[in-house]
């Protein structure tokens, strides 16, 4: 049986450290899913169809990683999509508290889905799709911290529309 693992998130852009903890998932588990989450309360700045395209074209050396959405529970995705576990990443210790308190309420709702947590790569521990937004905003050089399809995407909205990221 293969092992497959979601990797859910917004990822409202996804950064070089997304791409991280993907690729070393897939030391781990067959198949990894990065899943965005379909909420319409989040205010976003791409939209889906946006991440989904820079999503599958940072990934699209990796014929075990697939892109996808989803709407609902992430455990009921997860059960759809015949996988036992979900993968995170964490970055500091500010991050445990909340992916914990996820982590704990996902088992609660389906004790045959696990979450396996992975550090992430000490080179993009300060990394995250918020400060990545906000430099972009101020022409920072963000091309080093992003895949090269979410620097385009950003340096095209910012010549669109300077200074409102």
């Amino acid at each position: 049986m293969q092992k497959i693992a979601i990797y859910p998130g917004t990822f409202d852009p996804v950064t070089n450290g997304h791409v991280d903890i993907a690729k070393r998932g897939l030391k781990i588990f067959d198949k990894i899913i990065v899943a965005i989450l379909n909420n319409p309360i989040k205010e976003c700045f791409f939209t889906v169809e946006e991440r989904v395209e820079m999503l599958e074209g940072s990934f699209e050396e990796f014929p075990n990683i697939e892109v996808d959405t989803f709407d609902g529970l992430l455990v009921d995705y997860a059960a759809k999509r015949k996988s036992r576990a979900i993968l995170r990443g964490m970055r500091a210790v500010s991050d445990f508290e909340y992916e914990f308190q996820l982590a704990l309420m996902n088992r609660r709702l389906n004790r045959d889905v696990q979450t396996v947590f992975l550090m992430t790569g000490l080179r993009w521990i300060f990394t995250s799709s918020s400060i990545i937004k906000e430099a972009a905003t101020f022409g920072g050089d963000i091309k080093d911290m992003v895949p090269p399809v979410v620097n385009e995407k950003l340096m095209q909205r910012r010549q669109s529309r300077p200074r409102k990221l």
